[in-house]
């Protein structure tokens, strides 16, 4: 799909489907017209400092936003903050963060190259540095973009608000952070620029300096902070509530089964139409379709996850493992199995010897991870909460005989062991 292929009118509402706000409106249908008529496509940025090696689903939100306008045939620009990753955003922290090597910082973006490549459409993406024009600044030029705003006006920012009122240091750097920020928009010229909305001080001083110095102001598209799986704070590694796009399809983590699609299948039923509206790359009308289904109960929130996580996990892993891991969560998570030999379960093999120590069942069950010590396995299997072949083990001095065995600890926990 070109861009010529649609109207202004129509380009806009696909760029408007998940958006927060824009900024503006009519600026943007106005630079949609001139860009169809011209038969010139819009420069789109949005800038990642590599901070962390690892891209989540929270960080696609801006991408699928990218790949849709590179679908209207817009030229993308993602960019890398190699020289502003060394400084850090300042936005939303209590506190000046400490500043990355070099290395760390090229290191992490080798992996954001690759990662990226599994949204955006590679002979469609120009990658660029911003140490290309930031690094070449002498200090004079550097000294210079703090005249484009006050310290009164970067004090109006919420993070330092706080920090300046509870008397937290603040960093002269952390000043030039969105000074650098808007330059980059100066460097490449870009038409618009996406954004989460915590980043809107940081978008509008771009427009700003943009309009400062003579150019055309850039458009301002702020996209929501998509939710972790706690269904509150904003998906987040370190929180532990993130879905990594590198993440296995699927996986057994100490005989628990885990992966990208079981984490799909626990995102909160209130986040689904979320999820689907950011995420999924469903038409405006089976989105619409699904809204009403679910607001009017003819859709069922478990299914329509399915949905979701097949189509997510047929993106990074391809459709035979997204399969795979659909076929494992419903026999498992969902049928609750019952021993069936037909089932892949984590496997491990044990010989046999004249000492009966390992084929011990609480020995047994510390070796595979379904317990941290045999002390616990013990009083799991005094407690009735521990199968072996669907059948119930009270004994803790159990023995496994010769053959296969599927163990069952709790409602999720499995292992199939062979006695050799």
């Amino acid at each position: 799909m070109i861009i010529y292929m649609l109207s202004p009118e129509k380009q806009l509402e696909i760029i408007k489907r998940g958006a927060v706000e824009i900024i503006s409106e009519n600026e943007l249908l106005r630079k949609l017209k001139r860009s169809h008529k011209e038969e010139k496509p819009l420069i789109i940025k949005a800038g990642f400092d590599p901070t962390a090696p690892d891209i989540h689903l929270g960080h696609t939100v801006l991408l699928e936003k990218m790949r849709q306008f590179q679908e209207l045939g817009h030229e993308v620009i993602f960019l890398i903050g190699d020289f502003t990753g060394m400084i850090g955003d300042p936005t939303g922290k209590s506190e000046t963060r400490k500043p990355l090597t070099k290395e760390e910082v090229l290191r992490n973006a080798e992996t954001y190259k690759t990662q990226v490549f599994k949204i955006l459409d590679p002979a469609k993406t120009r990658i660029r540095f911003n140490s290309e024009w930031l690094g070449k600044m002498s200090a004079m030029e550097i000294v210079q973009l703090g005249a484009f705003e006050t310290v009164a006006r970067m004090l109006e920012r919420d993070d330092f608000k706080k920090r300046f009122k509870n008397q937290q240091p603040i960093g002269i750097i952390e000043f030039y952070y969105p000074l650098f920020q808007a330059y980059d928009s100066v460097a490449l010229k870009s038409d618009v620029e996406l954004g989460g909305t915590d980043q809107k001080f940081n978008l509008l001083m771009g427009r700003s300096m943009q309009k400062t110095i003579g150019m055309e102001e850039q458009i301002v598209i702020m996209m929501p902070l998509l939710e972790g799986l706690d269904g509150v704070n904003k998906m987040s590694k370190s929180l532990g509530n993130y879905i990594g796009i590198d993440e296995p399809a699927f996986e057994f983590i100490n005989g628990e089964l885990a992966g990208m699609f079981k984490k799909i299948m626990a995102v909160p039923d209130d986040l689904i139409e979320r999820y689907f509206e950011l995420l999924s790359r469903i038409s405006l009308k089976e989105l619409s379709s699904l809204k009403e289904g679910l607001k009017n109960k003819s859709g069922d929130p478990r299914d329509a996850k399915k949905d979701l996580a097949m189509e997510i996990v047929t993106r990074y892993h391809g459709l035979e493992e997204a399969e795979a891991a659909r076929n494992k969560y419903e026999t498992i998570i969902e049928r609750k199995i019952t021993g069936s030999s037909e089932i892949v379960l984590p496997l491990v093999t044990i010989s046999a010897s004249d000492s009966s120590n390992n084929t011990w069942l609480p020995q047994i069950m510390k070796e595979t991870g379904l317990t941290k010590g045999t002390g616990e396995a013990i009083r799991l299997i005094k407690q009735g909460g521990v199968k072996i072949n669907d059948s119930a083990v009270s004994d803790p001095d159990t023995v496994l005989q010769k053959g296969e065995h599927i163990i069952k600890v709790g409602k999720r926990k499995f292992y199939k062991v062979i006695i050799e």
